[in-house]
């Protein structure tokens, strides 16, 4: 039973711990509220809480490009699904092989991983390899392919839960029994480590999402704009917009175009996805970072 001063520290944690959840809730909050507020107040009055006028204004003029971004929706959708499928597999398969302690070579494989977290090749020999080498100018896998190859970091949670998380007993015990390495990794380490593969999940599919470098370096208006994401689409509407209003011989009416408030309108239908997906992965989420940190 609990004494009256754990009762009060429980209270008062519960208490701070609740008002910092609320902080990081009101700039989210901000966000929506300012994408409906009109664009005549939040020029004048900036963005608030309680806005004095509210409007669907932003929100019209990107559902009036609707079909444009609904395709881009699927085409973010499939290479989100395609990039976070694959690149766990690799990952997993990597790090698997990373954390067998009897692997010869072992330090030298795992030297090579972290370089890769200190130093790249730069933008423009990864830009040359990936157009001359991979081919993949103007393709779906442009999109694909250059996060594919893997992040260190995520190699090096996964592989430090493989060692610390998983008992070399069960590896030994079916070795005994005749199993091969792809069924220890199919069968045992795979299925023990479903907190770790949805943190690194969920991470991929974030990166993926939001991902629009790719699409600005590796996909032509032309030729690859039929390839464009949600990201890339919503950053074309931005430009145009943009345009519109630091041009005054476009022949709009300015006043009416929603220059300011688009922005965030822009911004919510970028990050409601990821909001909605969150909550489901968020017990594996912790659960993982803990298990598959590194330990002294």
């Amino acid at each position: 039973m609990r004494t009256k001063g754990q009762k009060g520290w429980s209270l008062g944690a519960n208490i701070i711990l609740s008002i910092m959840s609320l902080l990081a809730i009101m700039p989210f909050l901000l966000l929506i509220i300012a994408s409906f507020t009109d664009e005549t107040v939040a020029m004048t009055d900036g963005y608030t809480y309680w806005p004095a006028k509210w409007s669907l204004a932003a929100y019209s003029y990107i559902l009036s490009q609707a079909a444009m971004i609904g395709r881009a929706y699927l085409m973010t959708i499939l290479v989100t699904i395609i990039g976070t499928g694959v690149g766990i597999v690799m990952t997993s398969m990597l790090a698997y092989m990373l954390s067998q302690k009897k692997l010869p070579g072992r330090k030298i494989l795992n030297f090579f991983v972290v370089f890769t977290m200190l130093f790249n090749g730069g933008l423009v020999p990864t830009y040359i390899m990936y157009v001359k080498t991979f081919q993949v100018k103007n393709t779906i896998w442009g999109l694909i392919i250059p996060n594919l190859l893997m992040s260190a970091f995520l190699i090096m949670l996964v592989r430090n839960y493989f060692e610390n998380s998983i008992p070399e007993e069960l590896y030994e015990a079916a070795r005994i029994d005749g199993a091969s390495e792809f069924y220890n990794f199919f069968h045992i380490a795979l299925p023990l480590s479903v907190p770790i593969l949805a943190t690194v999940g969920l991470m991929m599919g974030i990166a993926y999402w939001n991902d629009w470098q790719n699409g600005l370096y590796y996909l032509s208006k032309d030729a690859g704009s039929q390839y464009y994401t949600v990201q890339n689409i919503l950053n074309n509407i931005n430009d145009n917009i943009a345009f519109l209003a630091s041009n005054a011989s476009a022949g709009v009416n300015l006043a009416d175009l929603p220059t300011t408030t688009v922005r965030m309108a822009i911004a919510v239908i970028g990050i409601l996805p990821i909001l909605m997906v969150y909550p489901f992965f968020q017990k594996y989420f912790s659960k993982g970072l803990t298990m598959g940190a590194v330990k002294g």
